[in-house]
């Protein structure tokens, strides 16, 4: 008995301390200036660094508990110093700063006579939101200069300034929502979250040496590192075979019509996209695969048809549009009761309903208005429409909401809305002649946090709410935290653009999408698109129908979710290893019951882990090398 009580009283609390925030905070700077240089990390669910570091603090931490047990970090720190690198590198990741920063100085340095741009928009661009000095530009594009010069630093101070408050008052809108439907998702839907199972198996009691002792870890780790090991060999010594993990391209063999129509299909095998799959429900693994097939057979029945002499048909952008706020939607009238809930504890000051939130709710409500305050704000004064603000950021939030939603619910190894936000999507409803010139220039200053949200903060915030339910972590602290690291992680982006490109230049990058569909829309002057805003509304009804067979009918396995998903682009990679890891856990379950399925976790876990480690590592002595070695991921 006193064994018992002495030892409780040795047992570090499992939760955020300030040891935990300053270490997260250091490591932050390297990990948002690594980000910036790379595409890879920040395009899949789960980011590679962080995993990486996380291993590393696992393993120091192991050797901590043997010699100096009172100094080991919790499970609780751990996942707290995970949290904010996984921010950072968001952050500073592909579809935020990577597209971002090239849009500030694109517009002046690439404007020609040929392209008048400065007949067609230069007006309507606020000074105060992009650089237009070429003299300060000319060193950004064309490198072999620095950015530690004072003019520059004065130069760009005040655009900087006024994204990272834009930026972060997304975030905290986001922190806000957030708030607000974690218990619904959490405690009332008990979500699966499938993308935080693997941190939090590794940080389980600080990291232990029963997960990495785990025999079936390591023949996963063996077989997902193996490949990743000789493919990268094949960069330095081309006799060293390459394993066609990706090369394999079934479109190509059906050059007939009808079947023609189906165009690029390829089929890959990535051990960490088989890992991930692993952990997503069984009916929304088969649904990703499945409705992957579904749209390539929209498009032959549209040959079959002749309706491939519309445009677009089957105007994939738009039906996907309309799913993703059909899944919001259908999200928040799932928690009416909830959000009743909620709506009562903010005026009712006696109510303790949210007592064991993040924060309370009156402080969630008011992050969200504030931060919306400052949006439309900050849109107004640089030219959009009050009517425009509120439909553009109210599309946007909904997207993001159901993107969240899909990240807790499905837990994709990727997620992709390319080119569906309300940036493509407002100019096709209205028209460009209803919206204006000034709220399409600002639409294209948007396309940053608007391309393809693969990085997008807000499921990241959500998830570090489960992970610190799971760890049993103080809530409250992590809110602080997490606004913290934002604020450092965009400040730490842009300071890496700039220092990395004043040396190395670049050509425009993601600037040219942005300003070259502001071209179209003030050149042409298109319309309201009939056809894609029907779509728009079928795909929205087929979310309603689909949702509503599957609560009615027991046998229908299909789920929703996964409609508009199987239409990204990155579906393309993943179908083919989502249906090996659909398979797979399909079997284990059938011949072997919940316990193969249990046994065979660290298996995947491995997989994860092997092709990370070692397609990282190709990664990081790619970019530190600058030069092109191997890429595990597209």
């Amino acid at each position: 008995m006193n064994t018992t009580l002495k030892t409780q009283k040795r047992e570090r609390p499992n939760h955020t301390t300030w040891r935990a925030i300053v270490l997260g905070l250091l490591l932050t700077i390297p990990h948002g200036y690594f980000s910036v240089q790379t595409p890879t990390p920040s395009t899949v669910s789960l980011i590679y660094p962080v995993i990486l570091n996380l291993t590393l603090l696992i393993l120091l931490n192991l050797v901590l508990k043997r010699w100096l047990p009172r100094q080991a970090l919790s499970q609780g720190e751990l996942l707290t110093i995970y949290t904010m690198l996984s921010l950072a590198v968001a952050i500073g990741g592909h579809d935020v700063m990577h597209v971002t920063a090239p849009i500030l100085g694109h517009a002046f340095w690439f404007a020609t006579p040929e392209n008048e741009w400065q007949t067609l928009f230069f007006s309507y661009l606020p000074r105060w939101l992009v650089v237009d000095d070429l003299r300060v530009l000319k060193g950004l594009y064309e490198g072999d200069s620095s950015f530690y010069n004072l003019d520059y630093v004065k130069t760009w101070l005040t655009p900087v300034f006024w994204w990272s408050m834009l930026l972060f008052a997304l975030m905290v809108v986001m922190l806000g929502i957030n708030t607000i439907i974690r218990k619904q998702w959490m405690e009332h839907e008990r979500l699966a979250y499938p993308i935080i199972q693997l941190p939090l198996a590794m940080t389980r009691d600080g990291g232990s040496g029963k997960f990495l002792g785990s025999r079936t870890l390591w023949i996963g780790i063996a077989i997902g590192g193996g490949i990743n090991l000789i493919n990268g060999l094949h960069a330095f010594f081309p006799a060293v075979p390459l394993l066609p993990i990706r090369n394999i391209e079934i479109g190509h063999y059906f050059t007939e019509k009808p079947l023609s129509a189906i165009g690029w299909t390829p089929v890959c095998f990535f051990p960490f996209v088989i890992g991930l799959s692993y952990f997503m429900p069984l009916d929304l693994s088969f649904s990703c695969w499945f409705f992957y097939l579904i749209w390539k057979l929209e498009l032959v029945l549209g040959a079959i048809l002749g309706l491939r002499s519309l445009p677009e048909f089957p105007y994939i952008k738009p039906q996907t549009s309309g799913a993703y706020v059909g899944i919001a939607a259908i999200a928040l009238f799932s928690a009416r009761k909830h959000l009743y809930s909620v709506f009562r504890s903010v005026f009712d000051k006696s109510s303790r309903d949210d007592a064991e939130e993040p924060m309370r709710y009156r402080t969630a409500l008011g992050c969200i208005l504030l931060g919306g305050v400052f949006l439309a704000f900050f849109c107004t004064k640089a030219g959009m429409s009050l009517w425009v603000f509120f439909l553009f950021f109210g599309f946007y939030f909904m997207l993001v909401f159901a993107l969240s939603r899909l990240r807790a619910e499905l837990g994709p190894p990727v997620n992709e809305l390319y080119n569906i936000g309300p940036d493509q999507m407002l100019p096709r409803v209205f028209g460009t002649r209803q919206l204006g010139a000034s709220n399409l220039t600002m639409f294209a200053l948007f396309w940053g946090f608007n391309r393809a949200h693969r990085c997008n903060p807000m499921p990241y915030q959500l998830e570090a709410f489960k992970l610190a339910e799971e760890a049993k972590t103080n809530q409250k602290y992590l809110v602080q935290t997490m606004a913290l690291t934002s604020l450092l992680g965009i400040w730490v982006a842009f300071w890496s653009f700039l220092d990395v490109r004043y040396r190395e230049g670049f050509g425009g990058s993601f600037g040219w999408e942005a300003y070259l569909n502001l071209e179209r829309w003030l050149y042409y002057m298109p319309g309201r698109d009939i056809a894609a805003t029907a779509f728009m509304g079928g795909g929205f009804g087929l979310m309603l129908i689909l949702t509503f067979l599957r609560r009615r009918l027991l046998w229908w396995t299909l789920h929703p979710v996964a409609y508009p998903m199987g239409s990204s682009w990155t579906m393309n990679w993943m179908w083919f290893p989502i249906f090996i890891s659909w398979l797979i856990k399909r079997l284990l379950l059938k011949h072997g019951g919940i316990a193969a399925y249990r046994n065979a976790i660290p298996f995947f876990f491995g997989l994860i882990l092997g092709e990370f480690f070692i397609g990282g590592i190709w990664n990081i002595y790619g970019v530190l090398s600058h030069q092109y070695i191997y890429t595990f991921w597209h």
